[in-house]
């Protein structure tokens, strides 16, 4: 699939949106990608991440980690793909750790995967997880990179969508200042409330 395909999707299934968001990770913008929109529907699902997988697939990994809850359905329809097992990390007193008996051999390598990368955080977070409980990072994955591919990791990277969205800190950002309101349609808690 192409890029276009890729696109024509969110769009069929208004997973793109315009307007004034707070993004997960604070900063604010005018587009908000809402995966789940598209993921809703399984065979949608499976279509995106069966062409997510071989983008990834021949890094040697023998686990998927994705950060719950965007990225669950992505890791592991991209499991699926590659015949390889689907773990989830979550967020424990604010970190993100391996729960449910979920555990990870010494040096077993593994896919980190994500709905969209916009910062990175949540992916960092999810490969510094994997690393502390002895797993090897060997690759990182996302249907959308929302930073115009800038957001850089140790390890190849793939996605299936790269769109060069603009964000602003809320101190700069022009949306505020025009008065438009805010809403925030990310799931990370602890960040700042619509405006």
């Amino acid at each position: 699939m192409t890029e276009d395909e890729i696109l024509k999707i969110f769009r069929e299934y208004s997973a793109l949106l315009e307007g004034h968001f707070i993004l997960s990770s604070g900063l604010h913008s005018d587009r908000y990608i809402q995966c789940a929109l598209v993921l809703q529907h399984p065979r949608v699902a499976e279509q995106l991440c069966v062409e997510l997988g071989p983008k990834l697939g021949e890094l040697g990994a023998k686990t998927v980690v994705a950060p719950a809850l965007g990225g669950v359905i992505v890791g592991h329809e991209v499991a699926r793909a590659l015949g390889l097992r689907a773990l989830f990390t979550e967020r424990q007193n604010g970190e993100m750790t391996l729960r449910r008996g979920f555990h990870l051999e010494q040096g077993e390598p593994v896919l980190v995967v994500e709905d969209v990368i916009t910062t990175g955080k949540s992916t960092r977070e999810t490969a510094n997880c994997v690393e502390d409980a002895g797993g090897k990072v060997v690759g990182i994955g996302a249907l959308v990179d929302r930073s115009g591919g800038k957001v850089a990791f140790d390890v190849p990277k793939a996605a299936l969508l790269t769109l060069d969205v603009k964000t602003w800190d809320p101190d700069n950002c022009p949306l505020c200042r025009e008065g438009k309101p805010a809403v925030k349609p990310g799931s990370r808690p602890g960040q700042p409330k619509p405006a």
